[in-house]
């Protein structure tokens, strides 16, 4: 008996004092060394563009259009992609509750009441049962380790989820704009083909034109119709696009602008050594590559005995039978020592697959690392890029002009043919649509960049 007492009071003691402190998870360079072998981060992002300074926070104002925020607000709040996000976290908070139940006494009741179906008598029972598994290996603390960790990577991820949300709002709605204005181009050519069908048909009643160039003019004029009618299409589809995004339905009735917002000044990009442990998602990776150590460590601990208290107080009383001080309560207690000795290398392959399930977080985190370099790189790339080809387009778009004025005044005067003017013609539009197209890209990459970067919206 005092043997016994000897060793509860030695395990509540171990229990009480924190038993074996938990072993600390890899460190952030640890597992960026064990995750990126190859890459070596530099010192400044490789691509032209790059500005120094701390990333810019609260992106979303720098478009200057309150339409947008308002409707980024409204995506926020009845995405489905975005609820269910949000349901994860909840998810994964509630895993923490129940991991850590474990960790304080068990409570429970029992109570029983029986009779005979004639009346009169009957057995009556009640009982508390309470019960304390002591974690001196540190089983239950790392898997509630693991599970806290599951939960913050939860909540980073949905951070993310936000922010990714945000960015496709603003891309769809520059996109949108720029189906409107491609939608106003088509119509500019379907109205100068017009005008040259009818100038056409006017030398002909002048005695200077033929059917021949009327043909071919009618023919110019329902080509151009047709790309109209893809760019109406285009642009009901982009806005659809955005409606469906913020949860309404695809009506196609949300008025967008007919005009481009001008960028801003350059963007600070930071340091590309700061972007790993910046960026939400790949944050949140790294959070899973804890919580699978944890995971492991909580396998391993599996195999080791535990102990725990019990403890018990219970009444019986009967009319049936005559029982010796029978309204008196009776207390019991004692320790439990459970020591798995052979189950079938269950917990072995346990083990394994928990050292399976690290070594798969190590990989999906390089893989969200080095995603998140190329996601930087090829914004500011693009972004070079596409402000390099801003003023030659608008040169062509220039030049285009000057040169259908003069193809036009020639043919006026019979020294050109009709395809030369339809020529030009399509030289410009092909001119004004890549301009358009680029402007459009540029915001679109800016937006790419703000995401990439981690900054909040």
């Amino acid at each position: 008996m005092q043997l016994r007492m000897t060793i509860l009071a030695a395990a509540a003691a171990s229990a009480l004092s924190g038993g074996c402190a938990l072993r600390p998870a890899p460190d952030v360079e640890e597992v960026q060394a064990r995750a990126l072998p190859g890459v070596s981060t530099p010192a400044q992002w490789r691509s032209h563009g790059a500005q120094p300074g701390q990333i810019q926070e609260r992106w979303l104002l720098a478009f200057n259009d309150a339409t947008l925020n308002a409707l980024v607000e409204e995506a926020l709040a009845h995405n489905p992609d975005l609820q269910a996000s949000a349901a994860r976290v909840a998810q994964a908070a509630a895993f923490v509750e129940s991991a850590s139940a474990s960790l304080f006494p068990q409570l429970s009741a029992l109570g029983n009441s029986s009779g005979k179906s004639t009346g009169g008598g009957g057995l009556n029972y009640g009982g508390l049962f309470a019960s304390w598994e002591l974690d001196v290996w540190g089983r239950v603390r790392a898997g509630r380790e693991a599970a806290q960790l599951q939960l913050l990577s939860a909540e980073l991820a949905d951070q993310y989820a936000r922010q990714s949300l945000a960015a496709m709002v603003a891309r769809a709605w520059f996109l949108a704009s720029e189906a409107r204005l491609q939608q106003g181009l088509a119509q500019e050519m379907v109205k100068s083909a017009e005008a040259l069908v009818r100038l056409n048909q006017e030398r002909a009643r002048v005695g200077v034109g033929n059917d021949y160039d009327i043909a071919l003019a009618r023919a110019s004029l329902a080509s151009y119709r047709d790309v109209a009618a893809q760019m109406d299409l285009a642009w009901r589809q982009s806005v659809q696009a955005i409606e469906t995004l913020v949860g309404r339905y695809p009506a196609a009735e949300l008025e967008v602008p007919a005009s481009l917002p001008r960028l801003s000044g350059p963007v600070p990009a930071g340091l590309p050594s700061e972007l790993l442990e910046r960026r939400p998602d790949v944050v949140a990776a790294e959070r899973r590559v804890a919580s699978a150590f944890y995971l492991v460590e909580e396998a391993k601990a599996a195999r080791l005995p535990t102990l725990s208290f019990n403890g018990s107080g219970s009444t019986l009383s009967s009319d049936l039978i005559l029982l010796k001080e029978r309204d008196d309560w009776v207390w019991g207690y004692g320790g439990r020592v459970v020591a798995p000795l052979y189950l079938g290398g269950s917990l072995q392959a346990q083990i394994k697959l928990r050292t399976a399930e690290q070594e798969e977080a190590v990989a999906d985190y390089g893989r969200a690392g080095a995603a998140a370099f190329a996601d930087v790189e090829n914004a500011l790339a693009s972004s070079s890029a596409l402000q390099e080809r801003e003023p030659l387009l608008a040169t062509a778009v220039s030049e285009s002009q000057q040169a259908l004025k003069v193809a036009e005044t020639r043919y006026r005067v019979g020294s050109a043919d009709l395809r030369s003017v339809q020529q030009q013609q399509l030289q410009l539009a092909a001119a004004k649509t890549s301009l358009l197209r680029v402007q459009s890209e540029q915001l679109v990459q800016r937006v790419n960049l703000y995401l990439a970067l981690g900054g909040s919206f």
